[in-house]
């Protein structure tokens, strides 16, 4: 079985996907093709079709095109929905089927760190496109409480009406005043918490025996992860979602659900490892 992939984003260069799907099919001895391809906004849709008539079978999207494919989507995911927007398209009977992967990738590498989000009390730093992204899945295995802190009150006041219940924003000028430290802490602010944020975490934010992820994946340590090195030994960065929501990705195209965390030997990381920035 030839399988013809690709990721559209602009930029793209950076990106590790074609590397990632082509040993996910190896795993299943599958001939996968998978290219990535830098889109222009404005050509985004036409290209998405064109994809597709010319017998491709799935596409990963990244920045800035996630919001235009959950647009063309004719129908979405439960997790797209929540995301408000699309990291994975595939074609079907009614058109293109979106999804979003990022949050359920969350939730594998969490359980392979051992970091159950179940009634624990969560607190999210940011409420960008990779934050709602994530929500939907880690909201869905019960935690205590989901705290999300972010500068602008307004961009999170949308974010969190799209729950139900479970999750609280605050402003980022709050975060010594919650009464008790958090069980885990992710952050979802792209530029780190290095001066720019004007955010500094301390024990009173952080458990002693509490986990900090960053869901940013780096070849150094990251900012965020530097910080919390003073406050828990329990640190990862996004590798392990990386890997972990593009294999999901790769059982919605192909069928198959690949064993995301064999490449972590590829990124200069064993397997198993449960504090990534420790071994």
């Amino acid at each position: 079985m030839k399988c013809k992939l690709a990721v559209f984003g602009d930029p793209i260069a950076h990106s590790k996907s074609p590397e990632i799907h082509r040993r996910f099919g190896d795993q299943f001895g599958l001939d996968v093709a998978y290219e990535k391809r830098r889109v222009k906004e404005n050509e985004f849709e036409s290209e998405v079709r064109q994809f597709f008539i010319d017998g491709g079978h799935g596409l990963s999207i990244t920045v800035p095109h996630k919001w235009s494919a959950f647009q063309i989507a004719d129908e979405l995911s439960d997790e797209a929905l929540l995301a408000g927007a699309c990291n994975t398209l595939i074609a079907s009977d009614e058109g293109f089927y979106g999804h979003n992967t990022d949050g359920i990738g969350l939730i594998d590498d969490l359980d392979r760190l051992g970091w159950s989000p179940t009634a624990k009390r969560i607190l999210i730093l940011g409420a960008g496109g990779a934050v709602a992204g994530c929500l939907g899945p880690l909201v869905a295995r019960g935690p205590k409480e989901v705290v999300i802190a972010n500068r602008s009150v307004g961009k999170l006041r949308r974010l969190v009406d799209r729950f139900d219940r479970g999750i609280r924003g605050i402003s980022l000028t709050e975060l010594d005043l919650q009464g008790a430290p958090f069980d885990l802490v992710i952050n979802g602010i792209s530029a780190g918490l290095s001066g720019s944020t004007g955010v500094e975490l301390t024990d009173r934010i952080v458990n002693a025996d509490g986990a900090c992820y960053d869901l940013i994946y780096s070849t150094d340590d990251t900012p965020f992860l530097k910080m919390c090195g003073s406050l828990t030994d329990q640190r990862a960065d996004g590798l392990g979602m990386l890997l972990a929501q593009a294999a999901r990705q790769f059982e919605l195209w192909t069928g198959f659900l690949p064993d995301p965390f064999d490449q972590f030997t590829d990124f200069g990381r064993p397997p198993d490892a449960r504090s990534q920035l420790d071994v």
